[in-house]
């Protein structure tokens, strides 16, 4: 905690001395625990840690989850099983359309399960995807389906960063569903505003539908997934992740 004498931290006097009396009295074999376990512990709440990962504390050459030996754990997934073992697993990013499909795929039997991403949730618990791979086949490809907005895009990306390093698969994007959603969205794009655009690496996710997607998304509008729905999906009879031709006309 040397740092604070010499750096401005606008922090809460008494969050710093509950965190040098931690320092002070920790025994060397602590073990690595939830956050919300160790703010418990170190300051009687077990949100008030989270709350201080976004403040001055925690920078390069200060503090780390790593010296308070806790690490962030994600909420599991919400999933349903699918009625045959397919070696595809498909991960949906908001609850309408994960429901939809997940109600498809009991029916047409594409799937081997229909997991609910739950927005950013995704990246974040990314670490629960070895739960469910661990009851499926160990051969999985895991494909992403999400708006069509940048944090739709950044949401995948940063999950199939984390779970390569963790040994994952990496992530996929569902091409037959964009593909799909970019011919049913044609003329139906809405007006946002983007706190920060799409990189191209995340464009470039999409494959060869990273064009069609960036002609929409830098006219500033967005597609929702929720035009993938049930009454489209009860339409169609087969899925494939070659099934990804399409033609967009500019916005």
């Amino acid at each position: 905690m040397n740092f604070v004498a010499e750096a401005r931290v606008m922090v809460n006097p008494e969050d710093l001395l509950r965190l040098n009396a931690f320092f002070k009295h920790q025994a060397t074999e602590h073990l690595i625990i939830p956050i919300k376990e160790r703010s418990l512990q170190i300051f009687g709440d077990e949100k008030r840690l989270d709350l201080l990962l976004g403040s001055a504390l925690f920078r390069a050459d200060r503090l780390s989850l790593k010296l308070l030996k806790c690490e962030i754990v994600g909420q599991p997934f919400g999933w349903k099983r699918g009625p045959i073992d397919t070696g595809t697993i498909l991960v949906v990013e908001n609850a309408a359309t994960w429901h939809s499909y997940a109600l498809w795929n009991a029916e047409r039997r594409i799937f081997s399960a229909v997991i609910y991403g739950c927005g950013n949730c995704f990246a974040e618990s990314i670490r629960h995807l070895a739960d469910i791979l661990a009851e499926c086949s160990s051969q999985q490809r895991i494909f992403y389906f999400g708006d069509l907005d940048p944090q739709g895009l950044r949401i995948p990306v940063e999950a199939s960063r984390k779970a390569v390093g963790l040994g994952l698969p990496h992530i996929e994007p569902d091409l037959w569903s964009y593909s799909n959603l970019l011919k049913i969205g044609c003329g139906r794009e809405v007006p946002f505003d983007a706190a920060e655009p799409a990189s191209d690496s995340e464009f470039q996710w999409l494959a060869h539908l990273a064009e069609p997607a960036r002609m929409i998304l830098e006219s500033g509008k967005r597609l929702a997934q929720e035009h993938i729905g049930w009454e489209f999906l009860n339409t169609q009879t087969s899925w494939s992740h070659l099934d990804t031709s399409v033609i967009v006309n500019p916005p």
